[in-house]
């Protein structure tokens, strides 16, 4: 056999995308060079690699194998290449780390003049809901995470970067000029993201702390669905204060005040304690921690300005 790195690349882009077409964008290169390509490294099995049903192709269960197989083998070749560098004395590697869905307001800003700084790292950011994040950590499959609420099984170290403050809201203030209370929330139909959602986990142990039986009216599966349904008029909702800020200066989101409720949670960037941090992602966390400051305060200073000065904010213990 004499397949090469480029072969390999190409055959589990087409694996990923399950098309030639997308895999040649990925790569940025033409389709036809990417047909020739796996034509030619499909000639070195005796066994088909890919099939086609209509204009869709699939992976065969040998081929599936064989992605599996380049997949390890092109991760060996970044790792030596990223060994190489730092040998040199240039931070290289891949770092990984999970988000929970609101964390994609806040996270790029922690890490962007970093990857500046270091052009060599290589950086995926899975944003997904809470539950899988926690998985990620369990299983060990990313350097750190980012959460707002802290899973109580684990035992991790944590880095606090920034305050998590959640508010009502509703597409207009129909309560302007009334005080109102907790009481409220007896009667108000509220949108409510779902089950190991930390947003859904705060506001409840919110209530239950309040005794107070709230009407949920909606579950929705991401903060932007709940968003537009809210701005639809469909009902109200508490949101983190940090994923609505282009909403409240299109007046399309108002805050709905509500005398002794404001909740905080903390937002912290975690991993395992056992973990042994590679030379990348033990930079990337001692940037932050020593930026940290710097940067709540130029890029979210803006939510200080939602803090009513004689209501104090619930917060929602951690653990």
């Amino acid at each position: 056999m004499n397949y090469t790195l480029n072969q390999l690349r190409i055959f589990t882009q087409i694996a990923r995308h399950g098309s030639i077409t997308k895999a040649a964008e990925e790569l940025h290169l033409t389709q036809p060079a990417v047909s020739i390509q796996l034509k030619n490294f499909q000639n070195q099995f005796e066994i088909p690699l890919t099939e086609l049903v209509g204009r869709k192709i699939f992976i065969t269960d040998f081929g599936r194998e064989i992605v599996r197989a380049a997949e390890a083998i092109l991760n060996e070749m970044a790792h030596i290449q990223y060994r190489s560098k730092l040998h040199r004395g240039v931070l290289a590697g891949k770092i990984n780390i999970s988000v929970v869905s609101t964390g994609k307001y806040i996270m790029p800003y922690f890490i962007a003049d970093f990857l500046k700084l270091h052009p060599n790292v290589e950086l995926n950011m899975d944003v997904t809901n809470k539950s899988r994040v926690i998985e990620n950590l369990e299983r060990n499959e990313v350097d750190f995470s980012l959460v707002s609420i802290l899973p109580e099984h684990l035992s991790l170290k944590t880095l606090p970067i920034l305050k998590n403050k959640l508010y009502l809201v509703g597409h207009k203030n129909d309560f302007k000029d009334q005080k109102i209370d907790i009481e409220l929330f007896k009667s108000l139909p509220l949108i409510f993201r779902e089950q190991g959602s930390g947003t859904r986990h705060a506001v409840e142990a919110y209530f239950n702390k309040q005794n107070i039986d709230f009407i949920k009216s909606m579950e929705l599966t991401s903060n932007e669905a709940v968003k537009q349904a809210v701005i639809a008029g469909m009902g109200y909702s508490i949101l983190p204060l940090i994923g609505i800020k282009n909403e409240l200066i299109l007046k399309q989101l108002e805050i709905i005040e509500v005398e002794k409720f404001k909740l905080e949670s903390e937002w912290n960037m975690v991993w395992l304690n056992a973990k042994n941090l590679s030379p990348q992602a033990a930079a990337l966390i001692q940037f932050v921690e020593e930026n940290k400051v710097r940067i709540a305060n130029n890029q979210f200073g803006w939510t200080d300005s939602y803090q009513s000065a004689d209501t104090a904010p619930q917060t929602i213990p951690l653990n």
